[in-house]
């Protein structure tokens, strides 16, 4: 039997510059929403940006709050899954994509695997996450500071809030 204290809570960051990406990510935060062993997604606003370290036209992005009894691996597993659901390739490193699936926070897990780094890596340095990350958790505190002041530091990064 599954208690309360088994749900993390976890920040998934959604992505994609190729296709219908507004549809994209409205069609992945359901496919997340349908997996067996999470529950409560609660997404932010979609944000139009620029590639950052990336090619292609621009990305659409957001983030979403959910619970999850998943182990940060086999959510990790999960997610790639709907990425290729979706028709994600990974022909070079930050090729533009269909769809970008990345787990950003796992609870106040710490890891750095070969398959997996909690909490993300370069998260503190995008505005196209930590926008998004405001708007689900404003006081949330990052390693490297508070979300308004990574924010400041990425004020040459643009980035809209979309309709």
């Amino acid at each position: 039997m599954t208690t309360a204290s088994d749900w993390a809570i976890a920040y998934i960051g959604l992505g994609a510059n190729l296709g219908d990406t507004v549809s994209t990510l409205r069609q992945a935060r359901e496919a997340l929403a349908g997996l067996t062993g999470i529950r409560a997604v609660v997404s932010s606003p979609f944000y139009r940006t620029a590639p950052v370290d990336s090619s292609g036209p621009d990305y659409v992005n957001a983030v979403v709050q959910l619970q999850t009894v998943l182990s940060p691996h086999d959510l990790l597993t999960a997610l790639q899954k709907i990425e290729l659901d979706f028709g994600r390739e990974r022909p070079w490193r930050n090729a533009p994509r269909t769809l970008d699936l990345d787990v950003l926070l796992y609870g106040d897990v710490v890891l750095n695997d070969p398959t997996l780094t909690l909490p993300h890596p370069r998260m503190h340095e995008r505005a196209f996450v930590l926008r998004p990350l405001k708007n689900l958790a404003p006081d949330l505190m990052l390693a490297q500071g508070s979300i308004d002041t990574l924010l400041a530091g990425c004020a040459d990064q643009g980035i809209e809030l979309l309709p």
